[in-house]
This record gives C-alpha cells, sequence and structure tokens, in this order.
C-alpha cells in the first residue's frame, strides 16, 4: 500500500486533522502514522490507536501492511 493512500484513508475519515505517512522501510509495508485530531478527545492512547488500525483492518489480515506504528494527539 502506497503512503499516499494510507494518507488520504487517514484524512477522508479524520476531517480537519494534522496527518504524517512514514515508509519506514522502503517495502510499501512498514509504516508509521501520526494523527492530530479533535476526534481522539477523551479517548485513551489504546481506543486512538484501535480506532487508527481499524481502517486498514483488511490489510493488515491480509499481510499488505506488515507493520504499522502509531502516533495519536489532540491538538491541545
Amino acid at each position: 500500500m502506497k503512503p499516499e493512500e494510507i494518507k488520504s484513508r487517514l484524512e477522508k475519515y479524520y476531517t480537519n486533522s494534522t496527518v504524517e505517512v512514514v515508509d519506514l522501510t522502503g517495502t510499501l509495508d512498514h509504516y508509521h502514522v501520526s494523527v492530530v485530531s479533535k476526534a481522539f478527545e477523551g479517548k485513551s492512547r489504546v481506543q486512538a490507536h484501535r480506532q487508527v488500525m481499524d481502517l486498514f483492518q483488511s490489510e493488515l489480515q491480509s499481510g499488505e501492511l506488515h507493520a504499522f506504528t502509531i502516533s495519536t494527539q489532540t491538538p491541545k
């Protein structure tokens, strides 16, 4: 999966947010994503990370995405 596809999906779901996607190995299957969004307000870190992971469940299950590290923050 290309970084642009990941970023687009995240931006579509988390509107008015800041999204960064980094390909960690150059193999298009190991990524770090950072999302700053009001959608995470009042959520624990685990809840926020699960919310992001759920957007890519099929790619993670199929192996298209092998490793996916996440950083979630609120704008505050």
